[in-house]
């Protein structure tokens, strides 16, 4: 039974069946050469933590052999208990003969460890002797040392004293010498001699009691006396630059003098050398004109960048160097250098106005710029010392700027003036046959670039006053109200408005200024030009100008773009008006002197349509033209089928010919007259000179209507026979004709010329009028 359980135990749990470990029966035996080991020692404590608890596992901590043994006589035949029984032994016969060999194989190296053990412990016990021994001679070296650092600071101390003693022995030598070393260095070297009499005076002064020491200090005061006399000699010498006069002071200072007078004494020499400074550069303008003429001034000798360089080194870099030397010589006492100093930055600042004054031209905007950046960078340092001259050096670079600025607004009226006398002249020029000038599209056109580019142009210069690189572009006048004020308004809007004032003024009475009238064409293409403004160009200034000079939220108030657009359109519309009262002016002249200059009462029977009639008809023609090329066709009324076929009477359609001809006599006027009132009653009223719309057909309807109603009031004052009436008839059916194309109602023209036949019928002696068919035949060959 006890085989069968050593059997059983050997074969059967997790680390002893050969089912679990994968190996066989068969053959030699199952053999695991780390097996004993592992049972010996057990499980490791992971493992068996990590174990379930298993009785019946033979090598776990938990194993029960009754449980085991129950359990393999319940599972295994008598066999399988044999097999298990079998690899038992051979597995303890292979632990056995491991063990063996492993005793064999370590023996040697037991005995040896045992050895090296016992011949260590004997090294160890020599090792405690000689480390009382080094112990022993340690305490011995101790005590020596002691011995020999007494001897060291006692011979330290007394080297301190022997050391003293000479140090003392110096100083009372150097004592000794110090008259004799003031009146060596005082006339070649003072500042060495008033360092060296600086150390030596507190020591006289404390030891002045003694006869010795006061006879020293007194000589030496006797010498320092002498140099203070001839530094006060060289204070006075104008030839002296701000770092020896500073020095100079400096020294006196040392010596004790009054610093009241010094500093009375520091600034007059340094206002003689800046007075040398301000006549140098005023020497470089122009002499002022004292009685007033307007002569213009010679060109200056340099530019003005030279100039503030100049007054920059020279004059501002030698008032901070005084300045700043001042305040470091006598502290906080700035009653006297604040006045003094800008009294005399009044005077360059006058100085440099002059200059900026004679900067007449446009020339480099880029240069100044740069000049007044440099002045503003060099004053930096002065304006630290003097804060009250920040305002009157930033007011001084403002009008700089705001005039530059007035310049190029100038320059923008004259460069528009210029192009409009180009215009004149290519509008005048005559033209040899076969070849046509430039077309008023054409002008428009380039004289709108040429003012755009012109101001866009402009706007680039005057960005440079605000360019971030610019000093004194941070200031508060440049962020807000020179963009708005001097650029915005003063500039832009202020071009704008005097171009449309420019423009109407050519319609504004030319004649009653004595100056010569403008030509037709030019009204015309100015009134395009302002249309055009308001349209888009206004707008693109202003968002252009903004873009580039951004106004401050709480900067000065802006003109609205719709306030100049509103200005832009009236001149437009006063010049479209004024070109439509000078053209009818004209058309009406031509009819004017055709009827004052002919005999209506001796005339013939008309045979043709008159030349003067065909003239108008050329003349409304080309204008249409001239008009077509600059504005919109615009809207017509729709025509009648028969427009040009209509019968032209001198009597109203209203009223039947045949029936009241008689009453066309001289012996019955008041019927005549009565006839015409009612007439005019029922007839629509027409405006000769009511405002146009910016389109062909409304400006040739008001040319044609002034035209007709100059015919008609000419008519009205002559006194016509029967031949002078048919001419008439025969005039107004030709322009019926040709006329009634070019107005955006046919009624107008029909009604004006209905007015004049009805005038010429009641002027008329014997109203006797001429066959319609025989009218057609007429106009037709003519």
């Amino acid at each position: 039974m006890a085989a069968v359980t050593a059997g059983s135990g050997a074969g059967s749990g997790a680390g002893g069946s050969p089912e679990a470990t994968g190996g066989s029966t068969g053959g030699g035996g199952w053999r695991r050469p780390h097996g004993p080991l592992q049972r010996y020692y057990g499980p490791s404590t992971a493992e068996a933590a990590e174990a379930a608890p298993d009785p019946t596992d033979i090598n776990g901590p938990h194993f029960d052999p009754e449980v085991f043994m129950t359990k393999v006589r319940s599972e295994c035949p008598l066999g399988q208990l044999l097999a298990r029984e079998a690899a038992l032994g051979r597995e303890i016969r292979a632990l056995d003969s491991d063990m063996q060999t492993l005793l064999y194989e370590n023996y040697n190296k037991f005995i040896s460890a045992t050895d090296t053990i016992r011949k260590m412990k004997v090294d160890f016990r020599h090792m405690e002797a000689e480390m009382d021994d080094l112990a022993a001679n340690m305490a011995a070296i101790s005590a020596s040392s002691a011995r020999v650092s007494a001897a060291l600071q006692d011979r330290h101390r007394r080297g301190a004293q022997l050391a003293g003693v000479q140090a003392l022995l110096r100083k009372l030598q150097a004592l000794v010498e110090v008259p004799g070393r003031l009146r060596r260095w005082a006339g070649t070297e003072p500042a060495r001699a008033l360092r060296c009499h600086a150390r030596a005076r507190a020591v006289l002064r404390h030891y002045r009691h003694l006869p010795s020491f006061r006879a020293i200090e007194d000589e030496s005061h006797a010498i320092m006396a002498d140099l203070a006399q001839r530094l006060r000699t060289r204070l006075r010498c104008e030839t002296l630059d701000p770092k020896e006069l500073t020095e100079c002071v400096e020294m006196l200072l040392q010596l004790e003098e009054p610093p009241e007078e010094l500093s009375e004494e520091f600034l007059s020499q340094a206002g003689a050398r800046l007075e040398a400074e301000l006549a140098a550069l005023e020497a470089e303008l122009p002499a002022a004109d004292p009685s007033g003429t307007a002569t213009t001034p010679p060109p200056p000798a340099s530019d003005i960048l030279d100039f503030v360089d100049r007054g920059s080194s020279a004059f501002v870099g030698t008032l901070c160097q005084l300045a700043g030397s001042y305040r470091t010589l006598f502290g906080g006492d700035a009653g006297r250098l604040e006045p003094f100093a800008a009294a005399l930055a009044t005077r360059y600042f006058a100085l440099l106005e002059r200059r900026l004054a004679l900067e007449r031209g446009l020339g480099d905007t880029s240069l100044l710029v740069r000049a007044l950046d440099r002045f503003h960078r060099r004053l930096r340092a002065l304006l630290e010392l003097l804060p009250a001259g920040a305002d009157a050096a930033a007011a001084l670079v403002a009008r700089a700027a705001r005039e530059r600025v007035d310049r190029y607004l100038r320059a923008l009226q004259t460069f528009f003036l210029g192009c409009l006398g180009d215009v004149r002249q290519a509008l005048a020029a005559p033209r040899p046959p076969g070849k046509e000038g430039p077309g008023l599209p054409d002008l428009l056109a380039t004289l709108a670039a040429s003012v755009l580019g012109q101001l866009k142009a402009v706007l680039a210069y005057v960005q440079l006053f605000t360019a971030r690189d610019v000093a004194f572009a941070s200031l508060p006048y440049f962020k807000g109200e020179f963009c708005v004020t001097a650029v915005r308004e003063g500039l832009v809007v202020a071009f704008v408005r005097w171009l449309c004032r420019t423009a109407r003024g050519f319609a504004d009475g030319p004649a009653e200024r004595g100056a010569p009238a403008a030509p037709p064409a030019l009204l015309l293409l100015l009134s395009r030009l302002c249309l055009d403004y308001e349209n888009s160009t206004i707008s693109y200034i202003l968002t252009l100008t903004d873009e580039q000079f951004p106004p401050q939220d709480s900067g000065p108030a802006v003109t609205p773009g719709p306030a100049l657009c509103a200005e832009a359109r009236a001149a437009a519309q006063r010049l479209l008006d004024h070109y439509v009262q000078v053209q009818g002016a004209a058309v009406a002249q031509m009819l004017r002197k055709s009827v004052e200059t002919r005999d209506w009462l001796g005339t013939v029977e008309p045979r043709n349509v008159r030349a003067v009639m065909k003239r108008v008809v050329e003349d409304i023609t080309a204008i249409d033209v001239q008009v077509g090329q600059l504005f919109e066709e615009g809207v017509r009324r729709a025509q009648s089928s028969d427009s040009s076929r209509r019968a032209f009477s001198v009597y109203s359609s209203s009223r039947a010919p045949g029936r009241y001809a008689p009453s066309y006599t001289p012996s019955a006027p008041m019927d005549t007259h009565l006839l015409s009132n009612i007439q005019k009653l029922f007839s629509e009223r027409i405006d000769i000179f009511s405002p146009v719309e910016f389109n062909k057909v409304s400006v040739l309807t008001g040319i044609i209507k002034i035209s007709l109603k100059t015919l008609l009031e000419c008519v009205r004052l002559r006194t016509l026979g029967r031949f002078g009436l048919q001419q008439v008839q025969v005039d107004g059916h030709y322009l019926q004709l040709y006329l009634w194309r070019f107005a955006s109602d046919e009624r107008v023209v029909q009604g004006l010329l209905d007015e004049v036949a009805a005038s010429a019928a009641h002027r008329c002696l014997d109203p006797v009028p001429m066959e319609h068919s025989v009218v057609e035949l007429i106009c037709e060959r003519g």
